[in-house]
């Protein structure tokens, strides 16, 4: 995903379109403190809060929760990265913050990428997916992640699941420029990361 983030945020908080950074943003003593801090830290259900939302992959060995209400902000990214590493047009993610969620079983059954070192060590900002199904779970940047609502649990009825996605329609496109196809829903699109590249219209050419 590329540097999703709401407009106060600092992007330099997000991961960017198939790049990591070498470094690892760790501030503790010890290579396994990051599976005791959120979202794989295993914390009671009052500490956590009320659970708004849950997820899970595919084989459903990965599941979590989410104590907020909605994303901070959700977005359509078409760059290169996005669409190899996930076999698709383009990615849907929403943002959150990493305390707003928490995995089951904390980082058991988890594998993780660093796609600009291609590596599968440990580091942020990192791509998880589950590691028994392969299905992609989220994005983790430095203070937020990005999920992918098409894991959530919208319920089973049509008017439940379409009443219940509307929370998480995207605010725009970013990285339209590299899209494979075009989508006329009217939402602001960027050429590349938003507010800090050219705004284009549905057919991808310059306002």
């Amino acid at each position: 995903m590329a540097d999703d983030t709401p407009i106060s945020m600092d992007p330099e908080l997000l991961p960017k379109p198939a790049a990591t950074h070498t470094v690892s943003e760790d501030p503790f003593d010890g290579k396994e403190e990051w599976k005791h801090r959120p979202p794989y830290e295993i914390r009671s259900m009052k500490d956590f809060g009320e659970v708004k939302w849950r997820g899970s992959c595919q084989c459903g060995r990965v599941t979590y929760m989410l104590n907020r209400d909605k994303p901070l902000a959700a977005k359509f990214c078409h760059c290169r990265g996005c669409q190899v590493m996930h076999g698709a047009p383009f990615q849907w993610a929403a943002i959150f913050h990493k305390e707003d969620m928490m995995f089951k079983n904390g980082s058991q059954g988890l594998s993780f990428y660093a796609s600009g070192e291609k590596s599968r060590d440990y580091q942020t900002p990192t791509k998880v997916s589950c590691s028994f199904c392969r299905t992609p779970i989220m994005d983790e940047g430095r203070r937020v992640v990005l999920i992918f609502p098409e894991l959530i649990d919208f319920g089973h009825t049509d008017e439940e699941q379409r009443e219940r996605r509307r929370v998480f329609e995207v605010n725009c496109h970013i990285f339209y420029s590299k899209r494979i196809i075009e989508i006329p829903d009217g939402k602001p699109k960027w050429s590349g990361l938003d507010n800090e590249s050219e705004l284009l219209n549905d057919a991808g050419h310059k306002l």
